[in-house]
């Protein structure tokens, strides 16, 4: 275990040296690239920018409007029929939140974790969650629209489908692995 711990340690500092001095020995001129890459990044940033505030606006009005609640209870029945836990209604607001906000399923999964606590089964489910879904609408709304992508209805579908499966498969695993 030592080993991969010196090796993680290191890891980074070594690309650093090592990416630049390679880029060198085969004569590429790695500050002007460096600077040409800095000059690209500034201007994708800038144009994702109004992506980015739609994208906050609109998790902000769901999130205000009671939108998240309502969904909740909602899937209050579904949760029932399938024979699960009331208790596992708690993640719904995390599964919700994922596919729109990064930093906001964040916030709802570090707020579960200090309400039930790290080693309970929501603590558990939630950190799972967290791994196995992505930002769906976030990666649309950035990488598409930096791109000039403006047909996405199947990646919507998709996205939201491969939530779904992750939102399932982490309630199945923990409930295996955990119990």
């Amino acid at each position: 275990m030592s080993i991969v711990t010196e090796i993680a340690r290191w890891i980074i500092p070594f690309l650093l040296f090592f990416i630049p001095l390679y880029a060198y020995l085969h004569k590429v001129p790695v500050y002007e690239t460096f600077v040409e890459g800095a000059e690209n990044g500034f201007k994708t940033a800038v144009k994702i920018i109004p992506f980015l505030i739609g994208m906050l606006v609109a998790i902000g009005v769901f999130v205000d409007s009671g939108a998240l609640e309502i969904i909740t209870n909602l899937c209050r029945p579904f949760f029932i029929k399938m024979g699960w836990n009331p208790d596992l209604l708690g993640i719904i607001p995390l599964a919700i939140m994922r596919p729109l906000s990064g930093s906001g399923s964040l916030g709802v999964a570090t707020q579960l974790i200090l309400q039930y606590g790290p080693d309970s089964f929501i603590g558990r489910l939630a950190s799972t969650l967290q791994g196995s879904t992505d930002t769906t609408f976030f990666v649309l709304a950035v990488y598409f629209g930096s791109v000039g992508i403006r047909k996405h209805s199947y990646a919507v579908k998709v996205g939201l489908l491969a939530d779904a499966v992750g939102l399932i498969a982490s309630i199945w695993i923990v409930s295996r692995v955990f119990g």
